[in-house]
């Protein structure tokens, strides 16, 4: 801070920015508040459909989160601003004074024109005169005024220059926009880069040079700023893709750091997750830094991170570091291709096994959290896009080897005609079908399948739009083409071979809900049996409403699929509670009498609700017999385990009624989230659960264990009563005159329904290697 700038500065045109600030705050509060009750909202309510349901409300619920970001962006520069000059008036008033007081003494400050300032003595002539003593003064009394007006003026540099960092860094974080980052004051900002730049330069010393106390202040240090954006996007960026992986394998190499690893082993995972959780916060920043951070990253991917030294290879390292955290969508595409080109490289284009990637004796442990060591960067690739659903969306539809490629290895009968060709295979294709995956086991010799478990939560989120283990909510965008060609995908590779999930029968629940979340196209699929006599196409895409791209499922894949699922406790209750939910949802929306024509299914009450009902009994038929297969066959599951996996549901009863599995056009069917048509769908829906679930309870354990006939018309029994209860409610909400029927209209229905379900299933019993029930 220059002594003239500071002595004679003017503060108008700052308090006039302060003021600008204020007032610019105080409207975007308002327009927050607009943009989140008038337009997210509503957009949140309205009835959505096709390209609307996918583009519009996702651009609307983007656009309102903007003017919200914009808000705490303004907030904060306004609080930055305020402080910094409050601050230099106050050091512009300390400045005048200290000059005062050395005037007193005879003592005189001048600018040197250069920025700087000189003290002299001064005496007047006037002031030595006979009679007149002049103020005493000596040299030390020149050297402390100095010091003085120096400190005062590097407090000032230090506040000027700390808010201009502060404020450039904020305004780094997003190109485009806004940036989401909050600070009460420009201390706490300061204090926040700061320190990401001292615990950056302790985790760049040598790994060896580490010390216990050194491990304690980053991982506390990360902790506490992991979800800091300056924090975070100064730390990555200062400590650098080379040195990060240097430091992460280092400390986990015992040869390298004995000490830390005797006495802080218990917390790597700990830093592993706060490391991972800072890199992915920081990945989410436009600043020039950052964009040299995400380059150097994936260049570094496939090279030994000690160079000729050798070491583990980048992507070996950092893939560990993404189990934890939100990464960029765009880094997470770019890092996936390069890794899956280092796989075909690796591989002879998955020809055989990667060995580059197998865990050995020798081979250091590059994961702390879970039980597989790291050696596979796909493992942590795979959880890490399982937290960005539209990364994972292109990676996995991303192509793998193509047919025309002379060294791609797979040969299918492509064209059913008995001649093997040469077949293309997506990523999701190599993964899923093809890829010969590590060995690995535990301490006491069990095979370790973390990586093909991530590799079902990662489907769970390109799939649905959502990270893996969460459910839709009324923000979750209608399902796009890129996802239902996935989903479609899925569904056809678990038909072709059902061992490619019964033989990972962990990867179920991923899958259950994925299919929980597909209702719609699952049951327009199962439409294309007997039907409903006048009934056609386009009837059918009323009964069964899809805000997104239809998946175009086929219905004997989804009659194979659906068994398959269904053979595991948590893919059972995903798509049993789900379809509950869809069935109640369904019923309270066609019985509603001011839904419009234009969404109505142009047939009589009676139709409709038989029509639901029969589709709802083919649909729990074929879950029945998954169950069973699972609890008399190889498997020897236990019912309790299923009735167990049911009862978890009803815990999280918003989640399964989102709009992934509502019928989204007009309403979301959710209790928890609440809009409905008549305002009535969250009441049928929650009561219809609420018997599912004291209904299923312990309900095939009354039966004999291995009777068939029995447990079938057990199941039968609670598909009829949830049926039941979903019309009568349905039309009690709705005043509907024909509640006296609904027994037996819905009867006969879900019979109907269960005989589809069994005839289907005798039609492929040697495909599902099953046993079926007489019928």
């Amino acid at each position: 801070m220059d002594f003239d700038a500071l002595y004679h500065a003017n503060f108008k045109l700052l308090d006039d920015a302060v003021g600008d600030w204020s007032l610019l705050v105080g409207n975007l509060e308002k327009l927050e508040t607009q943009a989140e009750n008038g337009l997210h909202k509503a957009a949140n309510k309205a009835g959505w459909a096709g390209m609307n349901a996918r583009v519009t409300k996702e651009f609307i619920g983007k656009t309102a989160g903007e003017f919200a970001d914009a808000h705490t962006q303004a907030k904060t520069i306004h609080s930055i601003l305020g402080d910094t000059v409050g601050e230099l008036k106050r050091y512009q008033e300390d400045l005048q004074n200290a000059i005062s007081r050395g005037q007193k003494k005879n003592l005189t400050v001048v600018s040197t024109g250069d920025g700087g300032f000189t003290v002299t003595m001064n005496v007047h002539p006037d002031r030595a005169t006979k009679g007149h003593t002049p103020p005493e003064h000596d040299q030390s009394d020149v050297t402390a005024l100095r010091d003085e007006v120096q400190k005062i003026l590097d407090k000032a540099t230090e506040s000027d220059s700390s808010a201009s960092k502060v404020l450039k860094a904020i305004a780094d974080q997003s190109e485009l926009g806004f940036s989401d980052a909050k600070y009460k004051n420009r201390d706490e900002a300061t204090a926040a880069i700061k320190a990401a730049e001292e615990l950056a330069k302790i985790a760049q010393k040598n790994p060896e040079d580490l010390t216990v106390k050194d491990f304690d202040r980053i991982n506390a240090g990360l902790k506490k700023y992991k979800n800091d954006e300056l924090f975070s996007e100064r730390f990555a960026t200062t400590l650098g893709p080379q040195k990060t992986m240097e430091f992460w394998a280092g400390i986990n190499d015992p040869g390298v750091n004995w000490e830390i690893g005797r006495d802080r082993l218990n917390q790597f995972d700990d830093l592993q997750r706060n490391l991972g959780l800072t890199l992915a916060h920081a990945s989410q920043s436009d600043s020039t830094a950052m964009d040299n951070w995400r380059r150097n990253v994936i260049a570094l991917g496939d090279k030994p991170i000690h160079g000729d030294r050798g070491g583990p290879m980048g992507f070996q390292v950092m893939s560990n570091l993404m189990r934890t955290g939100d990464y960029d969508d765009q880094f997470m595409k770019d890092y996936g291709t390069k890794l899956m080109a280092t796989e075909r490289k690796l591989t002879d284009n998955g020809d055989h096994e990667n060995t580059a990637w197998r865990h050995t004796a020798a081979t250091q442990t590059l994961n702390r959290i879970g039980d597989d060591s790291g050696s596979d960067p796909l493992t942590g690739y795979l959880k890490g896009i399982s937290n960005s659903p539209d990364a994972a969306t292109d990676f996995f539809n991303e192509q793998y080897v193509s047919k025309n490629d002379p060294d791609n290895p797979f040969e299918h009968d492509t064209d059913d005609d008995g001649k093997m060709g040469k077949k293309e295979l997506s990523n999701f294709q190599y993964l899923f079908e093809e890829r010969e995956w590590p060995e690995e086991t535990d301490p006491h010799g069990d095979e370790i399948n973390t990586g093909r478990n991530n590799l079902a939560l990662a489907l769970e989120a390109a799939t649905t739009g959502h990270p893996a283990g969460e459910y839709p909510t009324a923000d979750t965008p209608a399902h796009n083409f890129d996802q239902a060609k996935l989903m479609r995908g899925i569904v056809n590779s678990v038909s072709e071979d059902p061992t490619r999930l019964k033989d990972s029968p962990y990867m179920s629940d991923s899958l259950g809900q994925i299919g929980a979340e597909y209702l719609p196209d699952i049951h327009r699929a199962m439409a294309d049996g007997p039907r409903v006599a006048g009934s056609n196409e386009s009837g059918w895409e009323l009964l069964y409403p899809n805000d997104g791209v239809d998946a175009k499922l086929d219905h004997s894949a989804v009659t194979r699929f659906l068994v398959t699922a269904s053979q595991n406790p948590e893919g059972y209750s995903a798509l049993s509670v789900g379809e509950k939910a869809y069935t109640a949802s369904l019923m309270d929306l066609h019985l509603n009498p001011d839904l419009p024509d234009s969404q109505r299914y142009p047939h009589s009450e009676h139709d409709t609700i038989t029509s639901l009902a029969r589709k709802s009994g083919e649909f729990n038929g074929l879950l029945a017999q998954g169950r069973q297969e699972a609890v008399l066959g190889p498997a020897n599951a236990k019912d309790g385990d299923f009735d167990y996996a049911v009862s978890q549901k009803k815990n999280v009863i918003s989640g399964i009624v989102g709009t992934g599995v509502g019928v989204g056009t007009s309403f979301i069917a959710s209790p928890a989230v609440g809009a409905g048509v008549g305002g009535l769908a969250g009441t049928v829906t929650a009561t219809v659960l609420e018997a599912y679930y004291k209904d299923d309870s312990g309900a095939y354990r009354s039966e004999a264990g291995e009777e068939i006939a029995k447990r079938w018309e057990t199941v039968k029994d609670s598909t009829t009563n949830s049926n039941y209860t979903a019309a009568n409610e349905a039309a009690k909400a709705h005043h509907a005159d024909y509640a006296d029927k609904l027994d037996v209209w819905v009867g006969e229905a879900t019979t109907t329904g269960f005989s589809d379900a069994n005839t289907a299933l005798h039609g492929m019993a040697k495909d599902l290697d099953t046993e079926i029930p007489p019928g």
